[in-house]
């Protein structure tokens, strides 16, 4: 019953998860895509920020991935 519950919260977190990396990568969802992304990162000093937003967007939705699909 536990591993029920523990799988169900997995899915919902990394849902989750997957809809904000759509929102750095792509702008779906009201984001505002990687130019925005870009922007904010080099707002707060990470340069070249678009050039970093990519592999951020790209590890979130791996990790997002990753943790809806564990077993």
């Amino acid at each position: 019953m536990m591993a029920v519950g523990l799988f169900r919260i997995r899915v919902v977190v990394g849902m989750l998860l997957l809809g904000h990396a759509a929102q750095k990568l792509f702008g779906w969802f009201g984001g505002h895509g990687l130019v925005g992304t870009g922007a904010f990162f080099d707002g707060i000093g990470y340069r070249p920020g678009r050039r970093l937003a990519l592999p951020a967007g790209l590890a979130e939705l791996a990790g997002s991935l990753l943790l809806t699909l564990a077993c």
